[in-house]
């Protein structure tokens, strides 16, 4: 039932279901396109009887993929906002404005020295 562009086929009708178009085939011979193109053989009067179904189709499932994507939209910037409120509560041991180049253990012990010294 389905084939590819390239493909030696049989004698009928084609449709190529990216673009619509409709290759007829009189006799066995290659359909046109590459192996990325796919055909459906099928005669044109189900393809006409499958247009009023598959919209019948997209009819039903609209509305729920509005609802999905609504739920999946306020889910997004549910998490959004959480993450920002975790990332406000939490705090680092980094001050960039400090540097203690020379280690707080000897300012420490310097200090030390110091109060012991003015004692």
């Amino acid at each position: 039932m389905l084939t590819t562009g390239g493909q030696r086929a049989g004698k009928g009708t084609y449709w190529d279901m990216m673009t619509g178009t409709r290759v007829v085939l009189a006799a066995e011979s290659t359909l046109p396109g590459g192996p990325k193109t796919m055909y459906v053989k099928a005669p044109a009067a189900v393809m006409l009887a499958a247009g009023p179904i598959l919209g019948l189709v997209f009819a039903i499932f609209l509305p729920m993929m509005a609802i999905v994507m609504a739920v999946s939209m306020a889910a997004g910037r549910i998490a959004a906002s959480l993450a920002d409120a975790a990332a406000a509560t939490t705090s680092f041991a980094w001050r960039p404005i400090e540097s203690y180049l020379a280690g707080r253990r000897k300012q420490k012990e310097s200090r030390e020295r110091k109060e012991d010294k003015k004692s």
